[in-house]
């Protein structure tokens, strides 16, 4: 089967009961941890009423705004996690028709959706692009074109899983390259976590250093 189809479950992800066409059970959605109070430009959560963390009030990211579906706490971590280490496409696919819904921007839309490359190694070895994967479905639900080429990983970095934010800019320094024309777009760029946001700053400085105007960003969850 096609890795761009879909798959509909019978049985709910996490119960094992009926499933909705989401693959989750409406009680297992209900009780998902969904991002009701972050930080608008980077998602980190916050205290209700905030709008805005200390860093980036400091120093603003890249990306003029960042969207999260959920929290990263069970039961969206080990969902995440089965999907990125263990192959469960069909967690991914959940996950994403889930969220594309909660986090679709209303207003100042992106022209188009780009999502995180893997560096080529990383994607031979893995056999996918979990990040694409969420890219697709969120292109198909919010209408907007996907360009999976636009932007590579041409520099290959060790896992970040246990590295500070400074140390994942370092590793992430000059590491992307953009491979076709984006002067005067809005780029959503689509990850599946954001944990320091390393990543999509790296990423979004070589977008707009090609001529991007805006870049957003878009992910299935945020870790605190």
């Amino acid at each position: 089967m096609s890795r761009s189809v879909a798959p509909r479950l019978a049985h709910c992800l996490l119960c094992g009961g009926r499933a909705a066409g989401s693959g989750l059970c409406a009680p297992c959605t209900a009780e998902l941890p969904y991002l009701r109070d972050a930080c608008t430009s980077c998602a980190l959560p916050l205290q209700p009423g905030a709008s805005s963390c200390p860093r980036c009030l400091q120093q603003p990211p890249s990306f003029s705004r960042a969207s999260a579906a959920w929290h990263y706490a069970f039961p969206i971590a080990p969902l995440v996690q089965r999907f990125k280490y263990r192959g469960d496409l069909a967690a991914g696919h959940s996950l994403a028709r889930l969220a594309a819904p909660a986090i679709e921007p209303r207003d100042a839309r992106p022209d188009l959706l780009v999502p995180v490359p893997l560096h080529w190694r990383r994607y031979w070895s893995r056999g996918y692009n979990q990040a694409q994967l969420v890219a697709a479905e969120f292109g198909r639900q919010w209408q907007l074109p996907v360009r999976t080429r636009l932007l590579r990983k041409h520099s290959a970095t060790d896992t970040q899983l246990q590295l500070k934010r400074a140390q994942r800019l370092r590793n992430l320094s000059q590491s992307f390259a953009v491979t076709g024309a984006v002067a005067g777009l809005h780029i959503g760029l689509v990850d599946d976590v954001i944990t320091t946001g390393a990543t999509l700053e790296a990423a979004a400085r070589t977008l707009l250093d090609a001529g991007a105007t805006r870049v957003s960003a878009y992910a299935l969850a945020r870790t605190p």
